[in-house]
C-alpha cells in the first residue's frame, strides 16, 4: 500500500466532529435560542401594550387573550378628553422636556468634550475625573440636593425645576470626548488656524460638522433618559399641569382600583408615549452612517 492510499483511506475514516468536541451546530442552535429569548423579551411587552390598547374596560379585566371589540379609537378619543384634555398637556410637556432639554444639552456635552480633547489648560485631567465621578452618581441621588438648591433659588414647582437639571450629562461630556478625538483631524483645525479662522469659528464650521455623528448620539441618549424621566418630576412638581407623562401616567395608574374607567386610558396613553422615542431612532439614525468618515483628512 503506498502512502497516498494510506493517507485517503486514513482520511476516509476520521470522524467529522472531534471527540469531546461540541459539534458546530450545537452552537449555532444555543447562539439563536438566545437571540430569541432576547428578542421575545423586548417584544412581547410592546405586544401585549398594542393589543391591550385596543381593548375595552370589560375584555382588560376578562381574559387576556379574548378581543370582543376593537377599541383602539375610541380609547385615543377619551385619552384625549380625559380631565379636559390634561394628556395633550403631559404630551408637550414632555415634548418640551426631552427634544429641549436633549438639543441644548448635548450641545454642551459636544462643546465641553470638545474643549477636554483639543486645549490645553491647568487641572484639565483632573476636572475631567470630576465629571467622569457624575457618571458613577444615579440621579435618584441627586433628586433631593436639587429640590433643595430649586427650593432656595424658588424655582420649585417650575418648568425650570425639571428643564434645567437635564442639561448637565457628564457620559454625555465623556462620548464627546472620545468622538472629538476620532473625527476631528487636529491637522484640520492647524490648517484652519493658518487661514486666520478664530478658535470659535473653527469649532463651529469645521468640529462642529465633523462631530455631528456624536451630537446625534448624546442627543438620543439624553432623549431617551429625559422622556422617562419620573423621579425628578415626583419630587419637583406639584403642578399637574406641569407633569411630563410618565408622572401623569403614574398619577393616573395610581387611581385605577377605585376608578376603573382610567385603565384603558393608562394603557392607551403609554402605548401613545412610545412613538416620540420610535421616531427619534428611525428618523436620525441616517446620521451615524453619514457621518461615518467625516473625520477624514484628504
Amino acid at each position: 500500500m503506498t502512502a497516498t492510499d494510506l493517507t485517503t483511506r486514513t482520511a476516509s475514516v476520521r470522524p467529522d466532529v472531534t471527540p469531546g468536541r461540541r459539534p458546530p451546530w450545537a452552537s449555532k442552535v444555543v447562539v439563536n435560542a438566545v437571540l430569541v429569548l432576547a428578542t421575545a423579551y423586548t417584544v412581547l411587552p410592546l405586544t401585549w401594550l398594542l393589543v391591550s390598547a385596543t381593548k375595552g374596560l370589560g375584555d382588560l379585566y376578562g381574559n387576556p387573550f379574548t378581543l370582543t371589540e376593537f377599541r383602539l379609537f375610541d380609547n385615543v378619543a377619551n385619552l384625549a378628553a380625559a380631565d379636559n384634555g390634561v394628556y395633550l398637556r403631559w404630551y408637550v410637556n414632555s415634548l418640551l422636556y426631552a427634544v429641549g432639554g436633549a438639543g441644548i444639552g448635548a450641545f454642551i456635552s459636544v462643546m465641553a468634550g470638545y474643549v477636554f480633547d483639543k486645549f490645553t489648560f491647568p487641572g484639565k485631567e483632573k476636572l475631567f475625573g470630576f465629571v467622569l465621578l457624575g457618571v458613577l452618581v444615579p440621579s435618584t441621588a441627586l433628586a433631593l440636593p436639587l429640590y433643595l438648591l430649586a427650593s432656595e433659588l424658588g424655582v420649585v414647582n417650575t418648568f425650570w425645576s425639571v428643564f434645567v437639571p437635564v442639561l448637565v450629562n457628564p457620559f454625555g461630556v465623556y462620548l464627546a470626548r472620545i468622538f472629538s478625538a476620532g473625527y476631528v483631524p487636529a491637522e484640520v483645525l492647524e490648517a484652519a488656524r493658518v487661514d486666520g479662522a478664530s478658535e470659535l469659528t473653527t469649532f463651529w464650521a469645521i468640529s462642529l460638522r465633523m462631530l455631528m455623528p456624536g451630537f446625534v448620539t448624546i442627543f438620543l441618549f439624553q432623549f431617551t433618559g429625559i422622556w422617562n424621566n419620573f423621579f425628578l418630576p415626583l419630587v419637583m412638581l406639584s403642578d399637574q399641569d406641569l407633569y411630563p407623562l410618565s408622572l401623569g401616567l403614574y398619577a393616573w395608574h395610581a387611581v385605577v382600583t377605585t376608578q376603573p374607567e382610567y385603565y384603558p386610558l393608562t394603557i392607551t396613553g403609554a402605548l401613545l408615549a412610545v412613538v416620540p422615542v420610535l421616531v427619534a431612532f428611525l428618523s436620525l439614525q441616517r446620521h451615524w452612517r453619514a457621518g461615518m468618515t467625516s473625520g477624514a483628512v484628504k
